[in-house]
């Protein structure tokens, strides 16, 4: 071959566009398309078009937030993590599908794309969507081609900054999705199923099955469902219901069952059933659709509160944002089930999914690990809190956000509340209770088997202005000394704290003496659990009030995790941003931190939540420089008594609740400044190198102990993975605590060596981090320095690679250490 005409030939290869890779449809109605995208940061005029040149963007697989990436950099806004969402960015993927499946029905499902997006397929523009937090759909069907031609999907994102009060990604953040049907179908979101009776000896289901024909004719026929247990059995079917089609639209078939002694979906037993609809016209199965579902009933009375299946619940809740720390926004199962975990040993039973629609798959962990949830569809109306906030875009889309949001979620059993907002400004507007009562109405419309709520935090333009009346079960932000006025003036009201706390802290940080301040120079914050905003408060605060009055149903604190971007005190509202606030960049309000480490706070929680024998005592014992010097010691229990003792010399025994310990707090819980707590104990220790010990004590008997010891000088490295074996699908993910010891094993609590990673075998590292909301280390690197003695490192799976993955720690001056984890 002539050499001029071979080069000819490469470089047409080399500036050809990607070759859609063929998708094995099979029999399968739901297609992952995650995999196999390019993507490009930056505008790219023609990018809609199949024949667009993308050789040149960057493979991955999705899902994806391209700013997580960083760098952090400080003319961005910290209060969204000063990390680089804005912008335009691109996404394509491209396809081929048989001929073989020809004549079915195709649509394609984002659960989340954040923001502005539109999407074309070859060319054709087929949806668009600014609400980043929405899940979405289009019909693919009319523009598809078959016989191994390529199918482009592109996608355009437009974040938008000051679009955001805190940090929400960017990017193919969630999952994406192929259905694949037949012509007649049951659509996207297509059932809905309650359960209007519940007793020991049966339980009543009620199925409305949607059925779309999307052909040109009217078809008839007859929709079917049995339900199936958790074992697989099937242990009951509806006779078969028939129906008719008409020609480009749908029907409605409503379908009634009776299970007999069934298992009532809880909160310490999340059972779920399937109920399986068929649909078929003469003997053929047109469509196969699963619902998972539970059974379960649920009451909010003004006296009782909450009830679950008849039982009492007081929620114990907490406020959740979307991201997952150092993987930024993108969704990962494993991450998520690992937060709700960690929350569910606290004490937790509820999450609020503050203040947007969450994650399909935190609604599906939540259903399957037992917690009750606080579904949350907006954070502003028609009113913006920043420039350009989704309040632009809600006079057009707010209907079809919330009720799509319904739509999709509400079989899920762990859903017993609609939140239509959160702190909406119409809380001061004459119209606020007009456009409540719109959206409540709808949130009845879609799904009138729950009530409806909102967060409020203007108390008295929310009621008078009917916002409060608008909804079912009224909720109200930081407003615990005004409980007793609720239940004086709104007798038939059931309410709860919606967002309650604030308290912030740093893992770690101590700071003498106690006192209540603004800012710190350190950018810490201490972990004596006394410092909150001018409109929050400490935890010990709600306790005192929700046990004052029984009446309220319960409280969701700001926040269980730390959170990227509103990196309050620093530039805090009420007050003018300081330089000297920077580099602050992500939240203090977490019970845990960023890496998902347990402050202190998380076992104050604990002591009141849960009933397993418990005892914590802070803080560390390395105190040089002040020997002799009294430490405040804090111990949070739930046994009847504690006793502490240093070096083996008892310093006493306290009984829980019976000393109250005077604590600082600001002026909207006491015009004193001072609150006497009855949830922690106290002790003042002169400090003396050594081993400080709590001992719990219930009915005179020892059931825990927590033991604090005096550190040396760093020696080691210890890794500790959270799981040694992981699936091998390139997902999973193990999180490896990383711990700075002397060499008794002491965790050395100033520690801040530079800690660097290897992975070896089929494992990557997925990110790291240490805690600090103050740092300006990149999340996706191969070192970190410890924080406090620790740090995190994140390891995912190789997709489709088993075998023994090797993470190695290294550090200066410190023994290395190796940890083995199994992929399969």
């Amino acid at each position: 071959m002539p050499r001029r005409l071979l080069v000819l030939i490469v470089m047409a290869l080399v500036a050809a566009p990607a070759s859609g890779a063929p998708l094995d449809v099979g029999n399968a109605r739901r297609v992952s398309l995650d995999a196999d995208w390019r993507f490009l940061k930056g505008e790219a005029e023609g990018a809609e078009q199949p024949g667009f040149d993308d050789h040149a963007w960057r493979a991955l697989d999705v899902p994806h937030d391209w700013a997580i990436e960083g760098p952090f950099d400080k003319s961005l806004d910290p209060q969204t993590g000063a990390l680089p969402y804005a912008g335009v960015g691109w996404y394509r993927k491209h396809f081929t599908l048989s001929d073989g499946v020809r004549g079915r029905h195709f649509e394609v499902l984002f659960d989340g794309a954040m923001s502005n997006a539109r999407v074309w397929l070859n060319g054709h523009e087929i949806a668009s969507r600014p609400y980043g937090y929405s899940s979405f759909g289009a019909d693919l069907t009319p523009f598809v081609a078959f016989a191994r031609q390529d199918n482009v999907l592109a996608v355009r994102l437009a974040p938008e900054p000051e679009s955001s009060r805190w940090y929400p990604g960017a990017g193919i953040y969630r999952h994406v999705w192929l259905d694949v049907t037949d012509p007649i179908h049951v659509p996207r979101w297509g059932t809905y199923i309650t359960t209007p009776s519940l007793d020991d000896a049966s339980a009543r289901v009620n199925v409305r099955t949607e059925i779309a024909n999307a052909t040109d004719a009217a078809v008839s026929v007859t929709v079917e469902t049995a339900i199936v247990n958790a074992d697989g059995t099937e242990i009951v079917r509806a006779t078969p219901m028939p129906a008719t089609a008409e020609a480009g639209s749908s029907v409605f078939v409503e379908t009634g069952l009776t299970i007999p002694h069934p298992v009532p979906w809880d909160l310490t037993r999340p059972y779920l059933y399937r109920a399986v609809t068929e649909v078929r016209s003469g003997t053929t199965v047109r469509d196969r659709y699963v619902t998972p579902f539970g059974v379960r009933s649920i009451a909010f009375d003004k006296a009782t509160g909450f009830s679950l299946n008849g039982r009492h619940v007081k929620f114990q809740g907490v406020c959740l944002h979307h991201d997952l720390g150092a993987l930024g926004t993108a969704i990962n199962r494993r991450a998520l089930e690992r937060q709700l975990q960690i929350m569910k040993a606290m004490g937790v039973n509820a999450i609020r999914t503050s203040h947007n629609p969450p994650a399909p798959e935190l609604l599906e962990l939540a259903d399957t690990m037992g917690f009750l949830v606080m579904d949350e569809a907006f954070d502003m109306w028609n009113k913006t809190k920043v420039k350009n906030g989704h309040g632009k875009y809600f006079a057009e889309w707010g209907d079809r956000d919330l009720r799509d949001m319904i739509r999709r979620d509400r079989n899920h059993p762990s859903i017993v509340l609609w939140s239509i907002g959160n702190e909406i400004l119409e809380q001061g507007s004459a119209d606020g209770g007009q456009i409540a009562k719109h959206l409540s109405d709808i949130c009845h419309q879609e799904d009138p088997s729950r009530p409806t709520t909102a967060g409020f935090n203007q108390f008295d333009g929310a009621i008078k202005n009917g916002l409060a009346a608008a909804v079912d079960v009224p909720a109200f932000n930081y407003s615990a000394r005004r409980y007793p006025e609720v239940v004086r003036d709104h007798p038939d009201w059931p309410f709860f704290g919606s967002e309650t706390a604030s308290t912030v802290s740093t893992r770690g940080a101590y700071h003498l003496p106690i006192e209540k301040y603004n800012k710190h120079p350190s950018h810490e914050i201490t972990s004596y659990d006394v410092i909150a905003p001018f409109w929050a408060y400490i935890p010990d605060w709600e306790f005192e009030m929700q046990a004052k009055v029984p009446q309220v149903v319960g409280e969701f604190v700001w926040t269980g995790f730390d959170y990227l971007g509103e990196p309050t005190p620093y530039y805090g509202w009420g007050e003018k941003p300081d330089p000297t606030d920077w580099p602050a960049r992500s939240s203090y309000f977490g019970i845990v931190d960023l890496a998902g480490f347990p402050k202190d706070r998380y076992y104050l929680y604990q002591s009141v939540w849960t009933t397993a024998p418990m005892v914590h005592v802070l803080p560390h014992w390395n105190w040089a420089g002040h020997e002799k010097a009294a430490i405040p010691v804090f111990v949070y229990s739930n046994a009847d008594e504690v006793e502490l003792s240093l070096n083996g010399t008892s310093l006493g025994r306290k009984k829980v609740g019976a000393e109250p310990v005077d604590l600082p707090v600001g002026g909207n819980v006491s015009g004193e400044h001072h609150f006497a707590s009855r949830f922690r104990l106290r002790w003042d220790v002169p400090y003396q190198p050594g081993t400080l010990r709590a001992v719990a004590y219930r009915d005179g008997k020892i059931v825990a102990e927590d033991i604090v010891r005096t550190a040396g000088t760093p020696a080691r490295i210890v890794l500790s993975p959270d799981r040694s074996a992981i699936a091998a699908d390139g997902s999973d993910l193990s999180f490896i605590t990383v711990r700075v010891e002397d060499t008794n094993g002491v965790l050395c609590p100033d520690a801040t060596n530079q800690v660097h990673f290897a992975v070896t075998g089929p494992g990557r590292i997925a990110g790291v981090d240490n805690g600090n909301s103050a740092s300006l280390e990149p999340f996706q690197a191969d070192h970190r320095a410890a924080f406090h003695g620790m740090a995190l490192v994140i390891v995912r799976s190789v997709k489709g690679e088993s075998g023994s993955v090797t993470v190695t720690a290294s550090s200066e001056g410190l023994s290395p250490a190796t940890a083995a984890i199994t992929t399969k």
